[in-house]
């Protein structure tokens, strides 16, 4: 089966929960984009605001599990629901600067404003684009 790649946003508090406890999770108003992540595919972390937190692989079919292990960040009830397992591939010490990728990134089509296309949970890229950023994470491993 191929290898899809994604682009998962999340705040700081988040990020720690998905490192610590190897679950990515997204709200009832994202679960279609985590619907269809497969075991295999790789996910980056874009940590907001503007960083990498690194790369983990999807160990999980997609399920629903209602324990309030995130932050919530719209609404208290806010729990997650919909997630995956996950385990890390590449993981820098500190999540390092987006910026220098955005001129490098086919995904992002106006990069005046190129923070439009990471104000949702997660988008699926390119398996170029996903080297491009694969290749910044390496640099400082």
């Amino acid at each position: 089966m191929l290898t899809s790649y994604w682009i998962c946003v999340t705040n700081e508090e988040n990020w720690e929960v998905v490192k610590a406890k190897g679950i990515w999770g997204v709200s009832e108003r994202r679960k279609r984009e985590l619907m269809s992540v497969r075991p295999g595919d790789l996910l980056v972390f874009y940590v907001t605001p503007k960083r990498i937190g690194g790369v983990f692989r999807v160990i999980s079919e997609p399920y629903i599990d209602r324990e309030p292990i995130f932050i919530p960040v719209k609404s208290r009830d806010e729990v997650f629901e919909y997630r995956v397992r996950v385990e890390p591939v590449l993981l820098p010490k500190e999540p390092i600067d987006f910026t220098p990728l955005v001129e490098k990134l086919s995904f992002i089509k106006n990069k005046k404003y190129w923070t439009a296309p990471l104000r949702r949970a997660m988008l699926k890229i390119s398996r170029e684009d996903y080297e491009v950023i694969e290749e910044e994470i390496r640099r400082h491993l």
